[in-house]
């Protein structure tokens, strides 16, 4: 899939537009509508600019470009022409139709890699950059088990849950797109720099920010926007009560997308914000199938493991055994904890922790607490 070829005088036109100081994307979409491409917008008097949109508008399409915006033109022109990078318009056959359903859709995305994975349907893995090694592990498994199913995988690439995500989905024929909050020729943050490089390869990067735009905290909301629009849905792995992804999914349920987010222990931090969600009307899923079956995927019933560990294993513990696995539930404790629970003098207790752990049942975090093996 390739975008309409343009001329350097259209997409300077573009550019002059998507940089206009004060100009929203949504009064720029109503002022394409009424006059056409951006070359015939700039060639309009301010009146009828203005009957059609605000004097202030007309005054931001009107105003000279700023300074060096020949620099910033012959950048653009340059890095389109390196292999996989292209530039879509509003007016492009090829733009996303998905984020044409958004009120303000940006005039011009930045694109590097596979430009038809904007076009298939996706879905959104999101959560927190200090993700804890369970949610990084529950983020790979579900953004696999997606894109084998041959849904596109779109996150942030953000640290931790974004990261597994992306790293998770590109093994599998769905592949992943990245949404950045910077320009697409800058890679934030660092450490996911050979990250980003594969991506590019056999996924795809997509920014709306100019060339060369460093990383900014006010950017990641319009960033999580695009996620939301991007996708048929979005779930949530592990999000505090003050997070990004909280935003994504606001956003997603605004644009009448479906919200999914994964439980945790009430004593998690990181759980807060998915039950925050869950309580205002997300879809709690507990295996990656749940989110395919309300997407309206056909799954095999073989195919629904339970979070719980394969029956029978449990059965051939020692009973202290089991009935310490039992104390143990599913949220890390401590040997204080547990002996409070099961009432075990700590010689049992140990014998009978020591006989978890080596049947695989039980994992010691740092800290001295004990946590329940993840199965399946």
């Amino acid at each position: 899939m390739r975008t309409l070829p343009m001329t350097d005088g259209e997409l300077a036109a573009w550019l002059r537009l998507s940089l206009a100081r004060g100009l929203k994307p949504a009064v720029l979409r109503t002022l394409l509508d009424a006059f056409g491409l951006p070359e015939a917008l700039l060639g309009q008097p301010f009146a009828a600019i203005a009957a059609a949109s605000s004097e202030a508008s007309a005054r931001a399409v009107l105003a000279p470009p700023a300074a060096g915006f020949d620099e910033q033109l012959a950048a653009v022109l340059a890095w389109r022409e390196a292999p996989g990078n292209q530039v879509l318009t509003l007016g492009d056959p090829a733009y996303p139709p998905t984020l044409l359903t958004m009120p303000d859709p940006p005039p011009l995305l930045y694109i590097k890699g596979k430009l038809e994975l904007l076009h298939a349907r996706s879905i959104a893995v999101v959560g927190s950059r200090s993700a804890t090694p369970q949610g990084v592990e529950d983020a790979g498994r579900f953004a696999r088990a997606l894109s084998d199913a041959g849904l596109a995988v779109v996150s942030g690439l953000a640290l931790g849950i974004d990261a597994a995500a992306h790293r998770s989905a590109l093994a599998g024929p769905g592949s992943t797109v990245a949404v950045i909050g910077t320009g697409a020729d800058v890679v934030y943050p660092s450490a996911n720099h050979q990250l980003a490089h594969q991506i590019a390869a056999t996924g795809v990067i997509v920014s709306e920010w100019p060339l060369g735009t460093p990383a900014r905290s006010a950017h990641f909301p319009q960033r999580n926007r695009l996620i939301a629009g991007l996708s048929s849905g979005v779930l949530i792995v592990e999000a505090a009560m003050r997070s990004g992804s909280l935003i994504t999914a606001r956003l997603a349920n605004e644009m009448g997308r479906d919200v999914f987010a994964i439980p945790g222990s009430i004593h998690a931090p990181l759980s807060r914000g998915c039950h925050r969600m869950i309580k205002q009307g997300a879809k709690l899923v507990e295996t990656p199938e749940d989110v395919l079956e309300e997407l309206g995927f056909a799954v095999p019933a073989v195919a629904r493991p339970s979070l719980r560990a394969p029956s029978g294993i449990e059965t051939s513990l020692a009973p202290e055994a089991q009935q310490l696995l039992d104390a143990l539930g599913h949220s890390p404790a401590t040997l204080e904890i547990l002996a409070t629970r099961t009432e075990m003098v700590e010689a049992r207790l140990q014998a009978a922790l020591l006989q978890l752990e080596l049947a695989g049942h039980l994992s010691v975090l740092p800290g001295g607490r004990f946590v329940r093996a993840s199965h399946g």
